[in-house]
């Protein structure tokens, strides 16, 4: 695109008058033909047309459609950017934002959530979102009001130390240190605080609010008029004020909400990456002949498309010229290419690994398989309440009854108190709210977590959220994918047979000469393995592929042919002596082609996908644990059952599709089983989403990584049984937690409001408070702590494994 140029008119030779505008510079129309515009909605090349032009700013725009034409109309700022318009990242027409606590929530427009208060994001993520507003705002505020609490803390709690003689005006000192770290950092705290009063939906930010806002406001009044305060309340020669308390809840709250949003930033990835696999363009091919790059989104059903060696497919449709092995693994786990010939289907965002295709286009937008497979993992996503739910209903009621229970300290005291009893009132109002701090509540959950998944980590074993370590201990039914899980994943060599005359060292020889010129993948582990055996290998003089059904070519001046049975039948080869072997390997899973040399059977070779050597031992284990194993994959269903036999599976679906591995889980869940989904593929993306617990293996796509709930980073199922122990511990540790929490809150707040000064004649003063609320969540991060040291046995065998 030229730069930008000053608005002018010029007159070009053939005397056709023109304007030019910043970055669209006209000339006429026999050169616009040869240098065509960009359509600044889209960004495609388009011919200047009178009838898809627009006038704006003194500008004028071409546009490639009526469509785009609309879309600049309505919003023409969005489209116009020094960059250009593949720069500019606004949301998708029709965005719909939700909550990630609350799905019922949908809004057009992001911004809290009415209920608690968290920020929505949008149900669909794309490929264009910068990174999260909220979580740059948070981190600024974190980072630039840090230094102040952390000065404001010392000088609280080590004043008296580090000046013996006093320090001139402490008190005015710390408020000038905390009220940026309150007023600014905490702002954004405070406005949910009102609005969840406003919803009438008390939450985490109604008790932060009103704990910072006591401390804070509790601290002005001692600082402004300290003479309200009774001489007892004197420590190192002035009142005591609280400002530190109210900036470190401030400083550890955004510290919380910064991890939290990371962690948050992580969901939408399996998403992304699946949006990732469409190509950006495809190669249409005009009526007159000529080819020409479009955007996908100006692809219509019918149009004809050339897919080039080592281009994805554009979309879903049909091959009409052209021969090709495809890469489907992305989409269907599967690790071998699939040939295609006229009239077979293809699957957008495959890859064509070889020869050019042209294809018609069948299905195009939210129609494509891939499409489909993003709103499956989206909706499944959306349809799990997560575990933190629990403790925002309970804060709900925690917060209202805290409440109430200073105000009637506050008037209890302030009626029937001793002089001067509304000062007692206050103070004791105050020391009730900062000792139901919600500090303690709010770590016990995020600290279990992070030293559960510390551990977790170590033991090969990453958990995505809390709602995955709650649910794996719940687990009893365990779905396995075949490829990739159950086995290697990786087509490797099997065995060899040699018929009567030939040795089996003369077949694998012979076998991979000729399959020196393919590139299929079978080809490739026959030739490896001969290598291995170290095989001198010839150079085949002459070779042909035979769509589909095997290769053929010369040797040493021999005529070879390897393939299937089909390929025998044509070439004339009897090969019913080696079927009894090769229905055996068959039934074991393996890959059988048969080698025949000038026009004579000379023997069988299989190819395999290898069942893990952890495998058994990880099924015994989770069988021994009362769960269920069932297996649902793409692969044939004799395949499937041979392998299912070999390893005692006894419930076998084969030859499922996506959906029909979600469905499975939905069908299987409204059974009452609590269902996990063991996988490594983008098939299985939508059943790992929509499972209790969806279970990635570390060796499998990132779109089935991210689709689920916990990875087994080295693709050993034997994590499945360290991290259902692990879970068992983290719940347990958590409840303990909450417990440590509510005992303390409920402990503390009793002795606060002055219900023992009767008694005893002492009252409970807000410092004393404040270092309760900091043991209690000293108590909560200590005990989280020990999970780090539990678990020795699981340990013991993640150490073995490696």
């Amino acid at each position: 695109m030229n730069s930008p140029t000053p608005l002018h008119d010029h007159t070009s030779a053939n005397g056709t008058t023109r304007r030019h505008g910043a970055g669209h510079v006209h000339h006429d129309v026999a050169l616009d033909a040869e240098k065509p515009f960009t359509d600044p909605v889209c960004g495609m090349k388009v011919a200047p047309d009178p009838q898809k032009e627009i006038q704006h700013a003194d500008e004028t725009y071409h546009f490639c459609s009526a469509r785009c034409m609309e879309k600049f109309r309505a919003t023409p700022q969005a489209f116009i950017s020094p960059s250009g318009p593949e720069l500019t990242a606004t949301a998708p027409e029709g965005t719909i934002y939700t909550c990630p606590m609350h799905p019922e929530i949908r809004e057009q427009e992001p911004g809290s959530c009415p209920i608690c208060g968290m920020a929505l994001e949008a149900v669909m993520p794309s490929l264009d979102e910068a990174e999260n507003p909220e979580l740059v705002d948070f981190r600024r505020r974190f980072w630039w009001t840090l230094p102040l609490t952390v000065i404001v803390t010392v000088l609280a709690m080590a004043g008296h130390r580090i000046f013996p003689q006093g320090l001139v005006g402490q008190s005015w000192i710390e408020l000038a240190l905390s009220t940026p770290v309150v007023l600014y950092a905490g702002w954004p705290f405070f406005v949910r605080g009102v609005h969840s009063l406003i919803h009438r939906s008390p939450n985490m930010w109604t008790l932060i609010g009103t704990g910072v806002a006591a401390a804070y406001g509790y601290s002005l009044v001692a600082t402004f008029v300290p003479g309200l305060f009774p001489s007892t309340f004197l420590m190192h020669g002035r009142i005591g004020v609280y400002y530190e308390a109210a900036a470190v809840i401030i400083s550890l709250t955004l510290l919380g909400q910064i991890l939290e949003l990371k962690a948050r930033s992580q969901t939408s990835a399996a998403i992304k990456s699946l949006l990732g696999l469409a190509p950006k363009t495809a190669r249409r091919i005009k009526q007159d002949g000529t080819e020409e790059d479009v955007p996908l989104t100006h692809v219509h059903i019918g149009d004809s498309i050339r897919v080039r060696p080592g281009e994805k497919v554009p979309v879903d449709g049909a091959v009409l010229e052209g021969e090709s092995a495809l890469d489907e693994s992305m989409l269907t786990g599967e690790p071998i290419p699939v040939t295609k010939r006229p009239g077979d289907k293809l699957i957008g965002a495959t890859i064509n690994t070889s020869g050019s295709l042209i294809m018609r286009a069948d299905k195009v937008g939210s129609q494509t398989m891939l499409a489909q497979i993003v709103q499956m993992v989206s909706n499944a996503q959306r349809s799990r309440a997560p575990m933190q739910r629990l403790a925002d209903v309970v804060a709900g009621y925690f917060v209202v009854v805290v409440v109430g229970i200073a105000l009637l300290t506050l008037l209890i005291w302030g009626f029937f108190g001793p002089e001067p009893s509304w000062v007692y009132g206050f103070v004791n109002a105050v020391a009730v709210l900062i000792i139901a701090c919600p500090c303690a509540l709010g770590l016990a959950t995020p600290m279990s977590i992070m030293a559960a998944t510390g551990r977790a980590a170590t033991q090969g074993v990453l958990f995505r959220d809390a709602a995955a370590i709650e649910g794996m201990r719940k687990i009893d039914t365990l779905i396995v994918d075949k490829t990739g899980t159950l086995t290697e994943g990786k087509p490797a060599f099997d065995s060899v047979v040699a018929a009567p005359g030939f040795t089996e060292g003369e077949v694998m020889q012979i076998a991979a000469s000729i399959d020196q010129g393919s590139e299929h993948p079978l080809a490739h582990a026959i030739v490896a393995e001969a290598h291995k055996r170290g095989l001198t290998l010839d150079k085949p003089e002459t070779f042909e592929s035979s769509s589909g059904i095997g290769v053929r070519g010369t040797v040493a001046g021999r005529r070879i042919a390897i393939g299937n049975t089909a390929l025998m039948d044509t070439e004339k080869v009897g090969w019913d002596n080696l079927a009894d072997p090769a229905e055996a390997l068959r039934a074991q899973g393996a890959s059988v082609m048969y080698l025949a040399v000038d026009g004579r059977l000379a023997g069988l070779l299989a190819v395999s996908d290898p069942v893990k050597a952890s495998t058994p031992e990880a099924l015994a284990t989770l069988r021994k644990d009362g769960l269920h194993i069932v297996m649902a994959t793409g692969d044939g269903v004799t395949t499937a059952k041979s392998v299912a036999a070999r390893l005692g599976i006894t419930e076998v679906y084969g030859e499922v599709k996506p959906q029909d591995k979600l469905l499975l889980v939905e069908k299987l869940q409204r059974e009452g089983r609590k269902v996990a989904m063991v996988g490594d593929g983008i098939n299985d993306s939508p059943a790992l989403a929509r499972a209790d617990v969806g279970i990635a293996m570390g060796t499998g796509t990132d779109v089935a990584i991210n689709s689920a709930h916990i990875t087994l980073v080295k693709g050993d199922l034997r994590g499945i049984a360290r991290a259902r122990t692990l879970s068992t511990e983290t719940v347990r540790n958590m409840r303990q937690n909450l417990a440590f929490a509510f005992i303390y809150n409920a402990l503390g707040i009793p002795l606060a409001a002055g219900l023992l000064y009767p008694f005893t004649g002492q009252l409970l003063s807000p410092m004393i408070a404040a270092l309760a609320m900091s043991l209690s969540s000293v108590s909560v991060i200590t005990n989280a702590l020990r999970l780090r040291g539990t678990s020795k046995g699981v340990g013991k065998d993640a150490g073995a494994h490696g």
